[in-house]
């Protein structure tokens, strides 16, 4: 068997990716795996927004904003994979979606369950705002670069979002 290695170029480009890899993919694993629903495919939505920033890392303008270039590349990847699952199933296959084992139900509240039930049948622009805002804890000008839009989108698309979801849970507002 042989084994190829990635070309990283410079060394410094390596620890920078390298760096950025022990601390945020985790974190951005975990937004793909609440986006997706299943945690291999969030694993291989990761490894490719890191994959592509060692090839472009070179190529980045600004090598401050490789993090913004990361959480883009994870919503983009995400996005990428909803889009096959709804592809017929003759050209696709048959997309199941994932169900909670019995360990993890027992170990999620209801409660909890419910509003990540509600999070999935949100617009997808919907729960990438909330997960952004709220789950990665991003700010609105974080969110807003990570998504390609504008600091009014995202506020205006969070107050939509949590109406939305209020109503998906039966909370009064």
């Amino acid at each position: 068997m042989r084994v190829e290695t990635l070309h990283l170029g410079r060394p410094e480009h390596a620890e920078t990716v390298g760096g950025l890899y022990a601390e945020h993919a985790l974190g951005l694993t975990r937004l793909a795996l609440v986006m997706l629903g299943d945690r291999e495919s969030a694993e291989d939505v990761v490894q490719d927004a890191f994959l592509g920033l060692h090839r472009r890392f070179r190529g980045l303008r600004d090598p401050a904003k490789a993090l913004v270039y990361l959480r883009s590349a994870v919503l983009n990847n995400a996005r990428s994979v909803l889009r096959r699952r709804r592809l017929p199933s003759w050209f696709a296959g048959t997309y199941e979606p994932p169900v909670w084992s019995a360990e993890s139900a027992a170990m999620l509240g209801d409660e909890r369950r419910a509003v990540m039930e509600a999070l999935r049948r949100l617009p997808t622009r919907q729960r990438e705002v909330l997960l952004l805002r709220f789950y990665a804890d991003l700010s609105e000008e974080e969110t807003a670069q990570a998504m390609g839009v504008g600091r009014g989108t995202v506020k205006s698309t969070t107050h939509r979002a949590l109406g939305a979801l209020g109503r998906l849970l039966g909370e009064e507002r």
